[in-house]
């Protein structure tokens, strides 16, 4: 089990109860969630959270990276909260949500492209691959066009 007050303090994040729980929704599900999806599942221990704090928190926790952020194609935003430490990307199933983190990188020779062309220098990149998890695609609801 994490500890998630260590993380929460490792990224300057205050410590709250609420902080812990949204950590611990997002880390037992293999799927991203949406700040809804969130709030449907922790309106039970706290009575009076509204939708906005959940939104304020998981901005808050995707900006100094504790949680991912995955930008879908419907253009809502989800969240994933990675057991990965180190540099890492994900391939995101567009059918059944889930997360898969994937550890392989050959951003070198783009960045180095891009820091030539452009003359800048690349501080960081994300790398998110959307797809049919081999379960999906293997399904009878998927149909090929």
């Amino acid at each position: 089990m994490q500890d998630y007050s260590l993380i929460l303090k490792e990224n300057n994040l205050k410590i709250t109860p609420k902080r812990i729980t949204i950590l611990e929704i997002l880390a037992s599900n293999p799927c991203y969630m949406t700040a809804e999806d969130v709030w449907k599942k922790i309106k039970n221990r706290f009575k009076k959270i509204g939708l906005p704090t959940i939104y304020r928190n998981l901005e808050e926790l995707s900006a100094c990276g504790v949680i991912s952020k995955i930008i879908h194609d419907d253009r809502r935003l989800y969240y994933f909260f990675c057991k990965k430490k180190e540099h890492h990307h994900h391939f995101i199933c567009l059918s059944c949500k889930n997360v898969e983190e994937i550890s392989i990188c050959h951003i070198s020779e783009i960045k180095e492209n891009i820091e030539n062309t452009l003359q800048g220098k690349v501080l960081n990149h994300i790398l998110q691959i959307n797809g049919l998890c081999n379960k999906c695609l293997n399904s009878n609801d998927y149909k090929q066009t």
